[in-house]
């Protein structure tokens, strides 16, 4: 997969005077199935998370509250994509990098992923994920 292969999907926003719902549903605005569902919170100043890729595993990454900076990266190319809203999410593939910083204070990542946890689908080095990309320096 490609970093261009990543992209944003609106997630339908029902707007009412108490509040607004937003929802998620698998194979319907989540084109996979949702096998887990986790959120990074209380993530200090300077943090970053990620830093690794995924062999199997699809990823939807949601802003619920504040704003992150998700930078893709898939060998050739990298992109930032900057999330701050709770009705878009960002699809990303299979084989692609990722890095997630500059969390605004209070901030809340909900990631929904298409497989169960399986340390053996993570590439944490870069090297390594440059050979199974076939990237040759």
């Amino acid at each position: 997969m490609k970093v261009a292969d990543a992209k944003i999907i609106d997630i339908p926003k029902i707007e009412d005077r108490r509040g607004n719902l937003s929802v998620v549903e698998e194979f319907k605005n989540v084109p996979f199935h949702i096998a887990r569902a986790y959120w990074l919170y209380d993530v200090p100043a300077g943090a970053k998370r990620g830093g690794h890729a995924h062999k199997r595993l699809k990823q939807l990454l949601i802003a619920l509250s504040g704003s992150f900076t998700v930078t893709l990266d898939d060998g050739h190319e990298k992109r930032k994509i900057l999330l701050n809203r709770p009705y878009q999410g960002l699809l990303i593939e299979t084989g692609i990098w990722r890095t997630i910083d500059d969390f605004s204070s209070g901030a809340v990542c909900l990631v929904l992923a298409s497989e169960l946890y399986d340390e053996s689908d993570y590439i944490y080095d870069y090297e390594e994920f440059l050979k199974y990309k076939g990237v040759k320096k």
